[in-house]
């Protein structure tokens, strides 16, 4: 508007950012995004604020300039020529490079436990741990994080451009490479959970997309947060909407919840009596509600480990050697939906579940038996199928047989013990 700049050389090129009184260009959020939108929409290079250019580089096919001030956006405009900051225009590397403050091999015992885990995070199954006080299931929960596998290129652009519209990328920061785990207070509102705000953020949900959602004594929260999480947990997605605004973001994620068996938390034990009545259990039970209950794949027992068998215990693998076998099961996975457009099991929808895991004769009379004396619904069906599928990817084998139903079907029965 001045005539500082021709016109045209700005020809081609989007410019976003930040401008301070003093001319410097400072970030903003949503950097991935915006870069994205201008890659589909032709534009041959993008101005952005220099401590955004870890995000902008991540678009391939892309010219990214990281510029500082206003002066040296005139300049290099002028010039045609980048700033120096563009020197380095490769793509952020997918590694995981990180050291886990939490290892498996610090659980001792708790074999049964460890499997679950193992096979929830191989097919990203929601999982939800029921024990006593102190038996180890936030520990076990904070331990998945090692043994997660890497994401895929997609899976990272993916998740930081959520975070990137979320203000939760810091300056200079590049591709996300290590699945998000996100921890929220039973305190948590239905908007922080789900998303919202006036300008309809990003919530808890969708920031854990490819990664782990883990809520932490689960009847603590509030009955409409936890209500709020059945559709992304059935949809993968969710959709905020706001007086002024309204986004739809994507949330699909793995789902850890740890609960107490009751208000003491003793109930069942084979350590401590339990001394609260049965409404008391009931009531507490029935924060939790069946058709949550119903979208969670697999559930299972963790109970205190005798002091005998903790000093007797032989040492448990590590996280790497966890991580292994997860990560070759998930490489199975990620190959055979190569053309569908999903990369676990747990993604798997009605149409996928017939064509992916194809029962025989023995396996189908024992799901159908199942079903009929545990009175599961055709969710949990679905869901126990899904859960042998990983089964049998972690046997590395396409063909699910009759083991791999059974031990799927066990993770489906604390509901009857608890809930009915």
């Amino acid at each position: 508007a001045l005539g500082v700049l021709p016109q045209e050389c700005s020809e081609d090129s989007m410019i976003v950012g930040e401008v301070g009184l003093n001319g410097a260009v400072r970030p903003v959020p949503g950097i991935l995004q915006t870069v994205l939108l201008a890659s589909e929409r032709g534009v041959r290079r993008c101005l952005i604020p220099a401590d955004n250019i870890g995000e902008g580089q991540a678009v391939a096919g892309m010219e990214v300039w990281g510029i500082h001030s206003v002066e040296e956006l005139i300049n290099c405009l002028l010039k045609n020529k980048a700033p120096a900051v563009n020197l380095s225009k490769s793509r952020i590397p997918i590694t995981q490079n990180k050291q886990f403050s939490e290892d498996f091999r610090e659980i001792n015992g708790q074999e049964a436990v460890r499997r679950a885990a193992e096979i929830a995070v191989s097919g990203f199954h929601n999982i939800l741990l029921i024990g006593p006080p102190g038996s180890g299931k936030t520990m076990l929960a904070r331990c998945l994080p090692g043994i997660l596998p890497p994401m895929t290129f997609e899976e990272a652009l993916e998740t930081t451009r959520i975070h990137s519209i979320a203000g939760r990328m810091q300056p200079g920061s590049g591709l996300m490479v290590l699945r998000p785990f996100c921890a929220p207070h039973h305190s948590a509102s239905v908007a922080s959970l789900i998303g919202g705000g006036s300008n309809a953020r990003p919530g808890e949900v969708s920031l854990a997309h490819n990664g782990v959602l883990f809520l932490d004594e689960l009847p603590e929260f509030s009955r409409p947060a936890l209500e709020a999480l059945r559709q992304p947990l059935e949809d993968g997605i969710v959709s905020v909407t706001r007086v002024q605004n309204q986004a739809q973001y994507q949330a699909s994620f793995m789902f850890i919840a740890s609960m107490n068996p009751c208000p003491c938390g003793y109930y069942g034990s084979k350590t401590k009596k339990c001394r609260c009545s049965a409404h008391e259990i009931r009531r507490y039970l029935d924060r939790v509600s069946g058709p949550l209950l119903d979208r969670i794949d697999i559930q299972i027992e963790v109970d205190a480990v005798p002091v005998q068998e903790i000093n007797q215990a032989a040492p448990a693998e590590s996280s790497a050697q966890v991580r292994e076998r997860v990560s070759k099961a998930r490489k199975l996975q990620q190959e055979r939906y190569r053309q569908e457009g999903i990369h676990c099991n747990a993604q798997l929808d009605a149409r996928l579940s017939k064509k992916y895991c194809e029962l025989d004769a023995a396996s189908t009379q024992l799901l159908h038996l199942a079903v009929e004396r545990m009175g599961m619904s055709m969710r949990a069906y679905g869901r126990v199928l899904k859960v042998a599928r990983t089964l049998a990817d972690l046997r590395g084998s396409e063909k699910i047989e009759s083991p791999d139903v059974a031990e799927a079907i066990q993770y489906r029965s604390l509901d009857g013990k608890y809930w009915r």
